[in-house]
């Protein structure tokens, strides 16, 4: 059966009427033995897809492939020449019976919908980050997938790392001492945001491409050769912006450590350069968690992109930090630190890697060698694919993974995030259970405003 990992998780489960955990899993998902291999579809086989697909097939097997570029699907059937090959993945998985699993490596506003019809197949998944790019569908994704008893990963692969355990233990030791506040930085968007973000309508898509199986169950619009590929990650209907591509990166360990599952309110306090089809260049985003366990009330402020003046957005740095000696010649691309009433943890990566307790004198009062290792680690370090198909193996997901009980409440604070930089300025309370705002405006933005005709998913119909 699945471990949900903390209190704080069951209440949030408990909280959008999931079912109990004594319950989640059939008789058919049992152990099934860690020797059997696992028959694997990958949606989605190109840039992260290639790497999601290569990362699932040691001691696996994959029996289909799909994408909708013909010269992506092309390049894996010579890795995989024994997959049978499909654009649409509809199609895909109800042909093949034997699929037991399937990854989806996709643009955002795919993952819910290739989800949801594995999911209601009985079909575990695995799902690059974030999860979805609209707060209903990440809710439905959750709920579907624990009505049909399927074993989940998002694709984070820090979630996998030492550091993250470490992270963990170095908050619960008492290092920094209470937890104030966290503060996380990244220098995307790397890709065309704001005004220079814009819709090339050039008709026509290119003959390895099929256009209208890429837009999925978004509404019909020409194409336009600044979408596909990588660019779409800029635009409010594809994308999720920078918040959705890094968050759920940056933001793993602190939630970990912290337990954290939603915010109670979100305000966007700066706001560079949004449109009404593209994420800004810039932004600031504080997210309130309330009463978390033993350290009460705790500010999350994020941080991405650039100033008008071309500088990076980042956070004020304690004077405890020696930042000559802790960066060097400048700040790191990405990094979160996590700031306590005795102490400071900084990072200087996307994810949890070689991170300083400062000040020194911390340092020397708690030497990283004597503080007790409490936190299971990861049996495929670097690796969540392969854990992911381990878990599916032995029947139940690891308590310390990124299933969905984890997953869903971390791409929710994302998603929230990116809610609020359409409201700079204005703080909206947040309520998860009921999956609202206390502002209608914002209300209007939960769920996407159109879908394309028979691409309407809902766990109540799965």
């Amino acid at each position: 059966m699945i471990h949900i990992p903390q209190t704080s998780r069951r209440s949030f489960l408990k909280g959008i009427g999931a079912i109990t955990a004594s319950g989640m899993f059939p008789n058919y998902l049992r152990a099934q033995g860690a020797n059997k291999k696992v028959a694997l579809a990958c949606i989605g086989v190109g840039g992260k897809g290639e790497s999601d697909a290569s990362g699932v097939s040691g001691n696996n097997e994959i029996v289909a492939i799909c994408d909708v570029d013909a010269n992506a699907l092309a390049n894996a059937q010579k890795r995989y020449p024994n997959a049978k090959a499909y654009s649409d993945f509809r199609k895909m998985l109800d042909e093949i019976k034997g699929i037991e699993a399937v990854t989806i490596s996709t643009p955002d506003h795919m993952h819910y919908p290739a989800a949801m019809h594995a999911i209601g197949l009985g079909k575990h998944v695995f799902i690059q980050k974030p999860l979805t790019n609209t707060l209903w569908e990440n809710r439905q994704l959750h709920l579907a997938a624990r009505k049909k008893g399927v074993i989940t990963q998002m694709g984070n692969q820090g979630h996998t790392y030492e550091g993250n355990r470490v992270t963990t233990e170095w908050v619960k030791a008492g290092v920094i001492g209470k937890v104030k506040e966290v503060h996380v930085w990244t220098n995307r968007p790397i890709w065309p945001q704001g005004k220079s973000a814009v819709l090339n309508k050039t008709g026509k898509a290119p003959a390895h491409l099929d256009w209208t199986q890429w837009l999925g169950q978004t509404p019909d619009i020409p194409y336009s050769d600044n979408v596909h590929t990588f660019k779409w990650r800029g635009f409010l209907e594809w994308g999720a912006g920078a918040f959705g591509d890094m968050g759920c990166h940056l933001m793993d360990a602190p939630f970990v450590a912290l337990g954290l599952t939603t915010a109670s309110a979100v305000t966007a306090t700066q706001v560079d350069d949004l449109t009404d089809i593209a994420w800004p260049t810039g932004s600031i985003v504080k997210l309130e968690f309330t009463n978390v366990p033993g350290h009460g009330d705790v500010p999350f402020t994020w941080y991405e992109g650039k100033k008008p003046d071309g500088k990076p957005y980042l956070p004020e740095f304690p004077a405890s930090i020696d930042m000559a000696e802790a960066f060097g010649r400048g700040v790191s691309a990405g990094g979160w630190m996590i700031v306590g009433t005795e102490g400071v943890i900084l990072n200087k990566s996307d994810q949890a890697k070689g991170m300083q307790i400062w000040p020194k004198k911390r340092r020397e009062e708690f030497p990283e060698d004597k503080i007790p290792k409490t936190e299971p680690r990861s049996i495929t370090h670097g690796n969540p694919q392969q854990e992911w198909t381990e878990s599916i193996k032995l029947g139940k997901e690891f308590a310390y993974a990124a299933h969905f009980d984890y997953s869903c409440p971390l791409t929710e604070a994302t998603l929230i995030g990116g809610l609020a930089m359409r409201f700079p300025g204005k703080r909206l309370k947040w309520d998860s259970k009921a999956l609202k705002f206390d502002n209608e405006d914002a209300n209007k933005f939960i769920k996407r405003t159109a879908y394309r005709k028979g691409w309407e998913y809902s766990a109540d119909k799965i």
